[in-house]
């Protein structure tokens, strides 16, 4: 069942410096922070949750490569399902909820290029691995070590497709639909379509992907700023 969406706040800007998000500065450096930094700490995060499952864990490699590739699936629908039912509120949503949205999602519409946030602010960042671990470690015990390694790498590709679609030039290889799919989905004139930004294959699973995938738009609001 298809629900109409409520308009995310229109494109704004395609500056790359800063851009207010609140009114409090304090609050505006909170949700800042450099891309190397979420991405560094996902990595070192996996590694040690591997190495964790390799020495407390009665689990066989195999299991350990099996549980972390796993991880990493379950994230791209998990991205996915965020980042359209999440993010993309529908149109009789409360206006608390969209105010919600428009401050974890809807400002990035807005200002797709504000390289400073196209990851998630450490802190933040950290409290979510710490929930995902002790909500997990509840769920699938000593299995969840190596799942939750592949997630958390997951992650850390995403934010890199994520944080390269927006700021570097498409590169002429496969990964070239990447860049299409959400330069689509943040410029052409339907935004309802291509919520996948570090694999398509879910927008194939539940059709939000267009029949005709029109760039109509897209090259000039690219480009302005």
């Amino acid at each position: 069942m298809n629900m109409k969406r409520a308009k995310q706040t229109k494109f704004v800007s395609n500056e790359s410096g800063p851009s207010n998000l609140f009114e409090n500065e304090w609050l505006n450096r909170l949700t800042r922070t450099h891309i190397a930094i979420p991405v560094s700490m996902f990595f070192i995060y996996a590694a040690g949750l591997l190495y964790y499952a390799k020495i407390a864990t009665d689990l066989s490699n195999l299991a350990i490569i099996g549980l972390f590739f796993a991880g990493t699936f379950v994230f791209t629908f998990v991205e996915y399902a965020m980042h359209r039912w999440l993010y993309h509120p529908p149109e009789d949503a409360s206006e608390k909820y969209q105010e919600f949205t428009y401050t974890i999602h809807g400002h990035h519409h807005a200002y797709p290029k504000d390289k400073q946030r196209l990851a998630m602010p450490p802190l933040l960042a950290f409290a979510i691995g710490t929930v995902l671990l002790v909500s997990l470690k509840l769920i699938l015990d000593q299995y969840s070590f190596a799942f939750l390694a592949g997630f958390m790498v997951g992650y850390a590709m995403y934010l890199l497709v994520h944080y390269s679609v927006h700021m570097f030039k498409m590169p002429n290889n496969f990964l070239k639909a990447l860049w299409i799919n959400h330069s689509i989905h943040h410029y052409a004139d339907d935004d309802e379509v291509l919520y996948g930004v570090s694999s398509p294959l879910w927008d194939y699973v539940f059709g939000t992907v267009p029949k005709k995938k029109s760039m109509k738009g897209v090259e000039v609001r690219q480009k302005v700023s």
